[in-house]
């Protein structure tokens, strides 16, 4: 099953099931919300300086454990969020096991599973000098393929 993560505004594409994902966002901040007021507020910068230009791509994962994390992605651009998203279409439409990589901190090992499902494994490497944990390899479950290629296009929509 695929959902989306939950992130205020801006893309977000999750791979992954109930138990174990990886998503790539693009959190898009609200400067009126009366929670984001209240943190620039202690920060001494007004609402839109303390949620910044939108821009900024992360990464997220977390276990069937329950153990994630996140770190940003300050170089990604949303066409290179677009061409990883259209790879990754494109590996799903070949049928045969492939392997997609994102840069240095993210490869996605999939293989056909069960009928029009995909066993996904996550291997995500947070960049140096991350303070969070360390690299996570990820089994993220049977992926139905027909629901994973609609999340994909959705979020190359969003992103147009």
């Amino acid at each position: 099953m695929n959902q989306p993560v939950q992130q205020p505004g801006g893309p977000a594409l999750f791979i992954g099931d109930d138990t174990a994902y990886v998503a790539l966002v693009r959190p898009e901040l609200d400067p009126a919300d009366p929670d984001i007021r209240e943190a620039a507020a202690a920060a001494g910068v007004t609402p839109e300086e303390f949620v910044g230009p939108g821009t900024i791509w992360a990464l997220m994962s977390e276990d069937a454990s329950g153990e994630g994390d996140g770190f940003e992605l300050p170089g990604l651009r949303d066409i290179e969020a677009d061409e990883f998203a259209g790879q990754l279409a494109a590996g799903l439409a070949g049928g045969e096991a492939f392997t997609l990589e994102a840069g240095s901190v993210l490869r996605l090992d999939a293989r056909p599973a069960d009928g029009d499902s995909w066993a996904v494994t996550a291997e995500v490497t947070p960049p140096e000098g991350h303070d969070g944990q360390g690299p996570q390899s990820l089994d993220l479950g049977r992926l139905v393929s027909a629901a994973l290629l609609t999340d994909l296009e959705e979020f190359r929509s969003s992103l147009a």
